[in-house]
């Protein structure tokens, strides 16, 4: 296991509770000693070190593929190059899972690489280019590229969301196989679909105030700080009549989406959620944004896309992360002070993290977790609800990758949703769907004009918070 932050330390418990393996031959490697008593408490290896290329070779390399057994490396670090990783495993056949296209230390804020260089859709792109060296070379061992609440189960939350749809709407159809990507991207297009935001609104808190100074959230500080500022990007659909000024496509790779010269963490766009109904989120870049609207595309013989949701994140994270992202963009820097709020220091709340489908018949319809911060205590140590939808993700793709060993480089959208979802669910409770009559331009204060697009409601131009 590469890294030991909050997703390590609740990763780890739920590989003891359900994997067979030889506790011996696991090893932790973490620069920061923070969590070392948990894997002190499980009896594993811990070594204090930073992964790179240039030591993977003296530091990994042998506690993969020493003895007997296939290797498995979860990647669950931040500034460790995954590309390098799979490459890495891929010489000496070893399964590999991750929950982000990670890209080496520094890129993130690189501007010499410029915006379109910075974004998930360029990273997604490199991982795009060794899955076909891959297939070019013959090397079939299991790779999943991100695989944790999202990017990851929230492809799965698609397909089942897509599956209810259908049958509410009396089609009848044959679903697809796992891999039928056109299939898939036929239903979608039959049902309606318009665009498709990963909807989520962290209700977890503290009674204690937020310094001055500090940087609180419920995952990853460091991981949201450099995601928040990236820029704001989205799969782009095509029934948009409308870019935002600062809109740009790409000159390379699918052209499945799109980014905005700004931060995707001080980006807002009109949301929906279950518990507070209308709703403000971020516009936070993430892989799922530009996977599943590549995986859902249809196009014509020419290539061209004829059919594509828009995809993107809309995010309100737990109030003490909201002012984190106020103070550090108010003040142009980053906070001294980065602290990740565990099971025992947040007081309750839900993490209600779900897909909402859009513009079809039904209006809209959101299905995903709400899960509690309480029944994650009873059921799963060492993290908060927003930590158990990652490590119960991650637990599902290793299971899916050891009964599927062969499957070469692969992210969630090509996995047995079913499957996977199986494996998770007891650890996502409650699971709920929900129908609304909401559209974006119900939430449009009728006391300041917008530039909105009144024909049609489901326009990103009506979803934006100009």
């Amino acid at each position: 296991m590469i890294g030991f932050g909050s997703i390590g330390r609740g990763t780890i418990p739920l590989l003891f509770r359900h994997l067979d393996f030889d506790p011996s031959r696991f090893t932790i490697i973490e620069p920061e000693l923070t969590n070392k008593p948990i894997a002190d408490h499980f009896g594993v290896k811990f070594i204090q070190d930073h992964v790179t290329s240039d030591n993977w070779d003296s530091l990994v390399r042998p506690l993969l593929n020493n003895g007997q057994g296939q290797g498995f490396c979860v990647n669950v670090s931040v500034g460790v190059d995954s590309v390098m990783a799979m490459k890495k495993c891929s010489t000496d056949d070893v399964l590999y899972i991750d929950t982000v296209v990670e890209p080496p230390e520094g890129a993130y804020t690189d501007m010499s690489r410029g915006h379109a260089y910075r974004t998930n859709y360029a990273m997604r792109e490199t991982v795009l280019e060794e899955k076909r060296r891959r297939k070019n070379a013959g090397i079939t061992t299991t790779c999943i590229s991100c695989c944790g609440a999202n990017p990851g189960m929230v492809s799965w939350f698609v397909k089942q969301a897509l599956i209810d749809l259908a049958n509410d709407m009396g089609l009848d159809y044959d679903e697809p196989d796992t891999n039928d990507q056109q299939g898939w991207a036929m239903l979608m297009k039959r049902v309606g679909v318009k665009g498709i935001h990963i909807a989520e609104r962290d209700t977890q808190y503290t009674h204690k105030p937020l310094p001055l100074g500090a940087f609180w959230n419920t995952w990853s500080c460091r991981g949201f700080i450099d995601e928040g500022q990236q820029p704001a990007e989205l799969g782009w659909g095509t029934h948009e009549k409308w870019m935002p000024p600062n809109g740009h496509s790409y000159e390379f790779g699918c052209g499945a989406s799109i980014y905005l010269d700004q931060p995707g963490a001080s980006s807002l766009v009109r949301t929906w959620c279950p518990t507070p109904g209308p709703q403000y989120g971020f516009l936070v870049t993430h892989n799922e944004s530009i996977s599943i609207s590549d995986f859902f595309t249809l196009r014509d013989n020419n290539g061209k896309a004829v059919y594509r949701p828009t995809c993107h994140y809309a995010y309100h994270p737990a109030d003490m992360a909201v002012l984190s992202l106020h103070e550090m963009f108010g003040s142009g820097q980053e906070q001294e002070h980065l602290k990740v709020l565990d099971e025992t220091e947040l007081e309750e709340g839900i993490d209600e993290l779900g897909v909402l489908l859009y513009g079809h018949s039904k209006n809209a319809y959101w299905y995903g977790s709400q899960l509690s911060l309480d029944h994650t205590k009873e059921i799963a140590p060492y993290q908060n609800a927003t930590g158990l939808q990652v490590t119960s993700a991650i637990l599902s793709g290793m299971v899916w990758g050891l009964e599927n060993p062969n499957a070469g480089l692969v992210d969630s959208d090509h996995m047995n949703y079913k499957r996977c979802l199986e494996i998770q669910a007891p650890y996502l409770q409650p699971v709920r769907s929900f129908y609304t009559d909401w559209n974006p331009l119900k939430s449009i204060n009728p006391l300041f004009k917008e530039d909105i697009d009144e024909e049609d409601p489901w326009q990103f131009r009506n979803i934006l918070k100009h």
